[in-house]
């Protein structure tokens, strides 16, 4: 990999993890999506040319090591799947099911979408907020002014027709447990989506997954970093105690403190560079003789 190489997969990887909140907010949706299409760039730049059977074991971001599947051991990002980080079950909405009665439910989940199935919960398409405003709007306007509160009592005593079937979309937009984590990224980056929604191969839900969760798995925090550096370079590599050297992980930026042989310092920050994710290397080391 080249130096322009490595300032993009740093630099996207910088801000894709500056873009990581605890609580996303709507403005910043798009911002998001646009920064994850960068890291996948430029980590997808970087795997075209490094990927072969004898990098798997290789520290470099296209084989950064994540806790694996039971049985499997650690798995690399490039092998991590949907099944891997989907936690949430889902509930799926009825074909039957009023305009009301949908607006209720994805006001009481505080989700932006549901997925509409038949009586075999496959999925038929999928129901947004929006789909919802869009359709309230429009019948809105041929009422007096005002009188929304009227459309949807009528739609509330089944004098309206608007439908879970009548209001999605459709098809739906999903992926399945096996699908690449990273392949399931750029498809809700490019489609601008919220979340995902699983299937298994027959097309029944089984759960979803959020464009949040998606990214955290490809961009790793400073904990993350930290706890790699520590275990895999300073006690495995150099076999050192944990404590012999202070670790300090910011923004991907790693300071390293404490006291080691001179000849073994330049290694050791050489060995730090090359772990996934880390953007520079502080040597605030001590060297001895």
């Amino acid at each position: 990999m080249d130096e322009r190489e490595t300032r993009e997969r740093r630099s996207a990887s910088v801000e894709a993890r500056r873009e990581v909140p605890t609580r996303a907010t709507r403005a910043a949706e798009g911002h998001r999506a646009d920064l994850m299409v960068r890291y996948l760039q430029a980590m997808a730049s970087h795997s075209a040319r490094a990927a072969t059977k004898d990098a798997t074991a290789s520290a470099g971001p296209a084989h950064i090591r994540r806790a694996g599947r039971a049985g499997h051991g650690s798995v690399p990002v490039t092998d991590l799947q949907v099944r891997d980080i989907m936690k949430r079950p889902v509930t799926g909405i009825r074909a039957d099911t009023s305009f009301l009665d949908i607006a209720r439910m994805l006001a009481r989940r505080q989700t932006g979408a549901a997925p509409v199935v038949d009586g075999e919960r496959h999925v038929i398409g999928v129901i947004a907020e929006s789909d919802l405003l869009a359709k309230a709007a429009s019948l809105a306007a041929a009422e007096r002014p005002g009188a929304l509160a009227g459309l949807l009592h009528r739609c509330s005593h089944g004098g309206g027709d608007e439908t879970a079937a009548t209001l999605m979309t459709a098809p739906a937009l999903t992926v399945q447990p096996g699908t690449l984590v990273v392949e399931a990224a750029r498809t809700a980056a490019h489609s601008r989506i919220r979340q995902l929604f699983v299937t298994d191969y027959q097309g029944r839900l089984v759960g979803v997954v959020s464009r949040s969760e998606l990214l955290q798995a490809l961009v790793r925090d400073d904990a993350a970093i930290r706890a790699e550096v520590v275990a895999r370079v300073i006690e495995g590599g150099f076999g050192l105690d944990a404590a012999a050297v202070h670790v300090e992980v910011e923004n991907g930026t790693v300071t390293l403190a404490g006291s080691l042989n001179a000849a073994r310092i330049p290694q050791l920050i050489g060995a730090v560079a090359q772990i996934a994710d880390v953007v520079e290397v502080e040597d605030h080391l001590v060297a001895t003789a």
